[in-house]
């Protein structure tokens, strides 16, 4: 259902692709544009969102409480976690280091576990505040999820480099599997998001909205009888 006046594109037998927006009549296989299969909107892929922003989120906890480096050294062996590793480098004097480190690590992730339950809450209750807001938010969280792997990416780079036999060696703590499944099951929950459904839920009126005043009453509506 659509606010008076706003026809949206289920209403009007179109349907729109997901990969590039090219509309086409419902019923249509593929995209004319781009190839791409063509599907109707449908409440129910919330599910599969829902499945891997939990999974995402079971995975996120392990990689911030188990070590993600392990550095050997003659006189020992050392392990930090995501947070450990961002203050060690503040206290080494790498405050630019340790800030990409805490942002991409710490600050995205929960942002976009974040984001993507606002915006599925949102489109649920088609209610949404207003769809170009909305869509820019899930533009933002679909672009940023890949940067999400830096934290692994310096891991993977660190453990190939840094292999001096017995002298010192740096290998990937438990941490840093977790931490890559809780980005790759984010970004599948974000690619799962049908971005249509924010703009059927910005077209749905609002029932609790209060009636404006001076609003024209109904023709047959008389005045009300007096009660002497």
């Amino acid at each position: 259902m659509t606010a008076p006046g706003i026809i949206g594109a289920h209403e009007a037998g179109l349907t729109g692709c997901t990969l590039c927006g090219h509309v086409a009549p419902a019923g249509t296989a593929h995209c004319a544009r781009c190839g791409a299969r063509l599907h109707p909107v449908d409440l129910r892929s919330l599910q599969r969102v829902w499945a891997w922003w939990l999974a995402g989120l079971i995975c996120y906890v392990p990689a911030n409480l188990y070590p993600m480096l392990r550095t050997s050294t003659l006189v020992g062996t050392q392990t930090n976690t995501i947070a450990g590793g961002a203050l060690e480098l503040a206290e080494h004097g790498s405050w630019g280091v340790a800030a990409i480190v805490f942002i991409a690590s710490i600050m995205i992730p929960i942002g976009k576990f974040a984001a993507i339950a606002y915006l599925s809450l949102a489109v649920a209750r088609e209610r949404g505040p207003g769809g170009h807001r909305q869509l820019r938010l899930y533009e933002v969280v679909d672009f940023i999820g890949r940067w999400s792997m830096i934290d692994v990416f310096v891991v993977a780079i660190l453990s190939s480099l840094v292999q001096l036999g017995f002298v010192a060696s740096i290998h990937p703590g438990p941490a840093a599997v977790a931490f890559a499944m809780s980005v790759a099951f984010t970004m599948l929950s974000a690619q799962s998001f049908d971005s249509r459904l924010i703009w059927r839920a910005s077209a749905a009126p609002d029932s609790a909205a209060p009636e404006p005043p001076g609003a024209a009453q109904p023709a047959d509506a008389g005045p009300k009888p007096s009660i002497s």
